[in-house]
């Protein structure tokens, strides 16, 4: 059975928005997160001993963790398959282009990319159907 959502790549880049969640998140690598911090996550992934949190900045500043890199979380708003083939590179593509550095988290429904907090808006400009004609 295929997994719900779009798959064809022209109509995903030609119907596809981009919504800025509101805040400022940074990643973390930690061993033996607490559930405070568990609570706060906006995602978790486990590594071997350690678990990568993406948390609101003032989180983490809370927990005294450090600051590595400050981020803007954007979610592609195309409910794409996960069976889909290329948006990841296509969205990727447009940012390198720009050198607009971006990680990717993929969602069931939607994919959500980070990007630095002070080129968010040029993402987001980048992303826009228009821009592609």
């Amino acid at each position: 059975m295929a997994s719900p959502g779009e798959t064809d790549l022209g109509m995903m880049l030609a119907t596809l928005s981009v919504q800025r969640r509101p805040g400022v998140f940074t990643y973390v690598a930690i061993e033996g997160p607490t559930a405070d911090l568990i609570d706060d996550a906006h995602a978790i992934v486990v590594e071997g001993t350690r678990t990568t949190l993406v948390l609101p900045l003032e989180s983490a500043r809370r927990a005294n963790l450090p600051i590595d890199v400050e981020l803007a979380w954007l979610t592609l708003g195309v409910h794409s398959s996960l069976e889909a083939v290329g948006l990841t590179a296509a969205v990727s593509a447009r940012l390198a282009a720009l050198g607009i550095a971006c990680n990717v988290i993929a969602g069931y429904h939607h994919d959500h990319l980070l990007v630095p907090v002070g080129r968010a808006d040029e993402a987001i400009d980048a992303l826009s159907p228009a821009s592609s004609s």
